[in-house]
């Protein structure tokens, strides 16, 4: 066999190897593709993203967060802001970063006038649809003030055992637009158990207990369960077991999870401060709270349904 014919046939040998090879790849590609099996942020949802533009210095603007997230795998962000509704800022991130889900929330501090159904209306109206989160007041609540020992002018919700009757005709509006979710703010636990049973009573779709181990509401396991009962989530907040003075333990954390059961809960970064360094972007938190939970001992799968599959049948989301 001449050089030149043997070379040929080494060529050709290659490249039905090569052939082969590819076409062998999707027969492997599930066994390799890092799934159900990881943790990982394909689907996840973070609920709750403080993020620029703010009055507050943030660690990143929303579209910049997005981007990243989408580039992660994640399917939505809630955007948070204390002082102003970010439904519009959601709209616009969205159209700015498609493949990802942006929404927006309404958190009813002194800004936006306290307990003000007007400003919640305008929410929901705003083009489109993103605007879907109510936080009763969590920096200008009562509670928060007590708890921190400020001063100054709070927004109350609770009186006499009774809810106020702003906060009833507000759950009332709830009630009747089965998107909104109804988020309990950082009040104590008494009035959240009051707002849960009531919202239940009147008709309230989605109802969250925001940060509900953390140091404003700090839940009991017993009140968690109760709440769960009243068909509310416990939403867990990674910023609270954050950084060097933690209010609550990734261990805490995981033990009142596995005591609620993970099909009542719900996960979300509360990150954007600048104050806590160093601080991962809001995508990269999220992924070490799947992970750190998992080396608590939940299984992928809970902490998928926290972070994927519930988070998701709130948004009105196919899981």
């Amino acid at each position: 066999m001449n050089s030149r014919f043997r070379g040929a046939l080494v060529r050709q040998l290659r490249w039905a190897c090569a052939l082969l090879f590819l076409l062998a790849v999707p027969a492997l590609a599930p066994a390799q593709a890092p799934s159900e099996s990881e943790v990982n942020l394909k689907g996840a949802i973070d609920f709750r993203v403080h993020s620029g533009p703010d009055s507050d210095n943030r660690t990143a603007d929303a579209d910049d967060v997005a981007r990243i997230g989408r580039q992660m795998g994640m399917r939505a962000l809630v955007l948070d802001n204390h002082y102003e509704s970010t439904a519009a800022l959601a709209y616009m991130v969205e159209k700015e970063v498609p493949g990802i889900e942006v929404f927006g929330s309404i958190a009813l501090n002194l800004p936006v006038g306290g307990i003000n159904l007007e400003a919640v209306k305008r929410m929901a109206l705003m083009k489109g649809g993103r605007g879907r989160v109510i936080f009763l007041p969590d920096f200008d609540s009562e509670n928060f003030r007590n708890t921190l020992h400020q001063t100054g002018t709070a927004v109350p919700i609770y009186r006499d055992g009774h809810l106020l009757p702003a906060v009833i005709e507000l759950l009332d509006f709830i009630a009747q637009h089965h998107e909104l979710i109804l988020e309990t703010g950082d009040n104590s636990p008494e009035e959240v158990m009051a707002a849960v049973h009531e919202a239940r009573q009147r008709g309230v779709t989605h109802v969250v207990i925001k940060n509900a181990m953390g140091m404003f509401t700090h839940l009991t396991v017993p009140q968690m369960q109760e709440a769960a009962h009243e068909g509310a989530y416990l939403e867990f907040a990674y910023n609270a077991a954050y950084g060097e003075h933690p209010q609550r333990s990734i261990a805490e954390y995981a033990d009142g999870m596995r005591q609620v059961g993970a099909k009542f809960c719900i996960l979300g970064t509360d990150f954007g401060s600048v104050h806590k360094t160093p601080t991962p972007l809001h995508p990269q938190a999220l992924l070490e709270f799947m992970q750190a939970l998992h080396k608590q001992g939940l299984s992928v799968d809970d902490i998928n349904l926290m972070a994927k599959t519930n988070p998701a049948r709130l948004l009105g989301l196919e899981p």
